[in-house]
């Protein structure tokens, strides 16, 4: 979309440049003897002709640099915008003023010289005075209110919490729900429309594991954003360049400086990579779970054979498996079981046991 208004600007530039500048330079080439030549419509079209064709060349040079002034001005903090803004304007009204107040003086260099370098001067005074007080003017306008206030309580600081960004994959999860009912995830809630979108795919496939995982997701951000004393804003922009849903997060996250909340492996390795803050919703869950040391005492019920012959598995409440040694033959039987040692995983943690009567009997 974004090329065609380019292509569209050409084109407009173009036809009005044809009516300006072709006669003139038909003129220079003596070739004005031609009637249809000296038509404004007829050189519009020429114009707009000749601007399109460098299109081909040029669109993709002034789209890459639309996008870096874009993502660029989307990192700068909206104060520093309106504030630089405000003095910027300030500054060429000023310039402004005393340019027509020099149109007076009968110079004709500086009548013709001095508005363009007035309105240069102010521009960047006014926008350097606007960008570098903005903390003064904030406290200007802002502080008033707190006059009233106790000392203590004014040398008090809004802490302020990163946006949390949230993906596919912790939202069809489900627990970030109850982590945000129990204040551990703060700040403001960021759904991109993408991954909605990608949410809304999954409702509508034919595959009805899927269709149910896409109805529990949406089902999780209508309780998010209807029950839970949480804010939770839409973040409308896409970055049309790029395919990958995965992609767009990392590239969401790094331009508002925010955090990826995700309960996905791979994407947790991405943005490690690219430094970009990430909370995994699987490693809390291994955080909170019990500590389980070597030596303790468990009781267990082994339901299945573990990989080797002579294992089981049993499970703990929180899902952590257990492999117990020689334990196959007490495959459906509750027994009491002796910790040998906890490993660590990226899946999560496991731990390995022997029977506490095999113990006794040695």
């Amino acid at each position: 979309m974004l090329k065609r208004i380019v292509q569209a600007c050409f084109l407009i530039m173009g036809g009005t440049l044809g009516i300006l500048l072709l006669p003139e330079l038909f003129n220079l080439l003596h070739i004005n003897d031609i009637p249809l030549i000296n038509n404004s419509y007829i050189t519009a079209v020429l114009g707009a002709i000749i601007f399109y064709l460098i299109t081909f060349w040029a669109v993709d040079y002034v789209f890459n640099f639309i996008k870096w002034a874009e993502d660029s001005l989307v990192k700068v903090p909206v104060t520093d915008v309106l504030f630089g803004s405000v003095g910027l304007i300030f500054g060429l009204l000023v310039a402004f003023l005393i340019g027509f107040a020099l149109n007076a003086v009968q110079v004709p260099i500086l009548n013709a010289v001095a508005p363009i370098l007035l309105t240069i001067l102010f521009g960047y005074m006014g926008f350097q005075v606007g960008f570098k007080k903005r903390d003064e003017l904030l406290g200007l306008f802002g502080n008033r209110s707190n006059k009233k206030k106790g000392a203590d309580e004014e040398n008090d600081k809004e802490v302020n919490h990163p946006l949390k960004i949230l993906d596919t994959s912790v939202i069809i999860d489900g627990r970030v729900a109850d982590i945000c009912q129990t204040g551990f995830l703060e700040g403001t809630i960021v759904i991109p429309q993408f991954v909605l979108e990608e949410l809304q795919h999954i409702a509508d496939s034919s595959d009805v594991l899927k269709r149910n995982r896409g109805r529990r997701g949406l089902d999780i951000l209508n309780r998010i954003q209807k029950e839970l004393a949480i804010k939770v804003e839409i973040y409308e922009g896409d970055f049309e360049e790029i395919s990958e849903v995965d992609s767009k997060l990392v590239k969401l996250a790094k331009i508002t400086n925010g955090i990826l909340v995700t309960n996905d492996f791979n994407l947790n390795k991405v943005c490690e990579l690219q430094n970009v803050s990430v909370l995994n919703i699987n490693d809390l869950a291994n955080a909170v779970k019990p500590v389980v040391l070597p030596g303790e005492e468990l009781t267990v019920q082994v339901i299945k054979d573990g990989k080797e012959y002579h294992q089981g598995v049993a499970y703990l409440d929180d899902g952590t498996m257990i492999v117990v040694e020689e334990g196959r033959e007490y495959i459906g039987k509750r027994i009491e079981v002796l910790v040998t040692s906890v490993l660590q995983t990226s899946a999560g943690r496991m731990i390995f046991a022997k029977p506490k009567l095999l113990e006794k009997a040695l």
